[in-house]
């Protein structure tokens, strides 16, 4: 199976990068660090027109009509530049919540017990995998208007690791809280197994954002090496920092053919085994690119500290390293006697956590 990227695939990967480089800049990344992370409506309409939220919906829907793997790629540029907010829940949430698509609205996510995004800010909150009202076939559904506001209200600010991610504590979603939920178009069609989809697309575009980080990280470490000094010579003369910037190559790259390969299978057990590594690379990368800056790596004025919060947190997000290496031995107990499918009856899937 042949994963290089066609040419309208790089043209693709490309543009996002110019974009992002025009609109978030070095400059608005730290103004956005000023900011505590409020988010940019501004920015966040950009990135609606430039298709970002709307990539894979249908073109008799507005969208732009491409695929698990095009949206990988601007995931991945989004997690070089340090894109903040809830990304991935805006992306999923195109086509089932009003002004998604268009980035007219944030949307964050609540699944699990796991602290929510940028919830402040939200225009809606995307339920993912609750358990539906009896009678219901329902995976996903949106708490917006007055459901949201007393979702928020109930809500507790928790600190976050990332000054570009504020976290609040969620309340448990009851049936009460559900019953005047605003729901999402086509909600009542959304099925366990779609929830379950759901979840790990959106585990697999946070590996994209991690791949992007880590791939970032490489590449400062590389240009630190070779234009700092001591003893009259680049530090990457030495020994120890080469390895240190081979180790981190070496993580990369594995990262990025199992992130690709997840998004044209789109298998679950694929997905786990590519968060792994993609966050395994993300933190290791930024851990070791401030070890090769030294101390002013830990200063708040370098951006290095930023990739590692970030990393951090996206770890923690929709599929956990227990998690997925639960999924991986299970494959691995169960080969030869389940089919390889994401809808496969009877296959076992951990819990995943949630996110934005």
């Amino acid at each position: 199976m042949d994963f290089q990227l066609s040419d309208d695939q790089r043209a693709l990967r490309s543009g996002m990068r110019d974009l992002l480089g025009a609109v978030f800049d070095r400059d608005r990344l730290r103004a956005a660090v000023e900011r505590g992370g409020a988010l940019d409506r501004s920015l966040w309409r950009e990135l609606g027109a430039a298709g970002f939220f709307a990539l894979r919906l249908p073109e008799e829907e507005g969208g732009v009509g491409l695929g698990l793997p095009e949206a990988v790629l601007l995931f991945e540029e989004a997690g070089r530049a340090l894109l903040p907010g809830p990304l991935v829940a805006t992306h999923l949430a195109a086509g089932l919540v009003k002004g998604a698509a268009e980035g007219e609205a944030v949307v964050t996510a609540v699944a699990g017990d796991l602290p929510v995004a940028h919830l402040a800010e939200a225009d809606a909150v995307l339920v993912v995998g609750a358990e539906p009202p009896a009678g219901e076939a329902t995976g996903a559904e949106s708490l917006a208007g007055e459901a949201l506001r007393a979702f928020v209200a109930a809500a507790r600010p928790v600190r976050s690791m990332d000054p570009l991610t504020p976290l609040h504590r969620a309340p448990a979603v009851s049936v009460r809280t559900r019953a005047v939920a605003e729901r999402a178009p086509a909600a009542t069609e959304r099925t366990p197994a779609h929830a379950g989809r759901f979840r790990f697309e959106a585990a697999l575009l946070t590996a994209a954002e991690q791949l992007g980080s880590a791939a970032r990280t490489t590449e400062e470490a590389v240009q630190h090496a070779g234009s700092r000094e001591q003893f009259g010579s680049p530090v990457g003369v030495f020994q120890a920092v080469k390895h240190l910037c081979a180790d981190m190559l070496a993580r990369t790259e594995p990262a990025r053919a199992a992130v690709y390969a997840a998004a044209v299978t789109g298998d679950p057990v694929e997905i786990a085994a590519a968060k792994l590594l993609a966050d395994e690379a993300a933190v290791r990368n930024a851990r070791d690119c401030l070890q090769i800056h030294g101390g002013m790596g830990f200063t708040w004025e370098a951006d290095v500290h930023l990739h590692l919060k970030r990393a951090w947190l996206r770890a923690a997000s929709w599929l956990t390293g227990a998690g997925a290496e639960e999924l991986l031995a299970a494959d691995l107990g169960a080969a030869g006697r389940l089919p390889r499918s994401s809808a496969a009856p009877g296959r076992p899937v951990p819990e995943v956590g949630g996110g934005g």
